[in-house]
């Protein structure tokens, strides 16, 4: 589904990405680890086109995507999530999922002749039925802000399933959320590899690693190999640290 052919990025001459190919394989769970500073954020904001790459390629579906913006990456189907999330804070939790959809009235035909009201009772209704999975439709009437952390966690992933998301990358998903939550928005991912495909950044390594397909080890920039002294001792010191 996604493949990275030598990508590389350059900060001021350092090479923060040193030639990545990796692949990702329809509805599974892959997994990016690494210690800090081994360019696995670095990677992910090149992939959906927060930063542009220096040199080689990305493509989904086989399709070129190399360097397009943002915007033009998410109507492709890819969506990403951040370390701390930003959800629009005063708003409902519906209302923040209801705005990762295209709004149906914000067209004037559909406007003059309120083709929209079916199609606004449509998401209305999806919304719920994935709050009722993500265990967050008794907050629907809750303020964003007032959630706690996993929440907004299982809340970004709802927004991205708002969007159809055909491959949800996510940076740090369980930062700073309990084992036992960890565990569920865990489980939770993997039910959904039916109907999208996961990237995930993590270091929790010791909760995650029950539940990936496979696991990709970054250092300094670069992919370790499979059975390597590098990739083993990056598992070993996320492992036992």
């Amino acid at each position: 589904m996604l493949v990275t052919k030598n990508l590389s990025k350059f900060f001021d001459g350092f090479k923060a990405l040193d030639g990545v190919s990796i692949e990702v394989e329809p509805n599974k769970l892959t997994l990016i680890m690494g210690p800090n500073g081994s360019g696995k954020t670095t990677l992910i904001n090149t992939i959906t086109g927060f930063y542009r790459a220096d040199r080689g390629h990305v493509y989904f579906n086989g399709e070129e995507i190399t360097n397009k913006p943002p915007h033009e990456i998410y109507k492709r189907g890819i969506v990403r999530t951040f370390q701390i999330p930003q959800p629009l804070k005063k708003l409902s939790v519906l209302e923040n999922m209801l705005i990762a959809v295209d709004n149906p009235g914000e067209d004037i035909k559909e406007c003059i002749f309120r083709r929209w009201e079916d199609r606004e009772g449509e998401i209305v209704e999806k919304a719920f039925e994935l709050l009722e999975f993500l265990g967050l439709d008794d907050l629907w009437n809750t303020e964003a802000w007032k959630l706690s952390g996993g929440q907004l966690k299982l809340l970004e992933v709802g927004r991205a399933l708002m969007a159809d998301a055909r491959l949800i990358i996510m940076d740090e998903p369980l930062v700073g959320v309990n084992p036992n939550l960890a565990q569920s928005i865990l489980d939770k991912l993997v039910a959904l590899k039916r109907y999208t495909t996961f990237l995930i950044v993590e270091h929790r390594f010791e909760i995650i690693s029950g539940h990936v397909d496979s696991i990709k080890v970054m250092v300094n920039g670069r992919i370790a190999e499979d059975g390597s002294d590098e990739y083993r001792e990056v598992i070993e010191m996320l492992c036992f640290r």
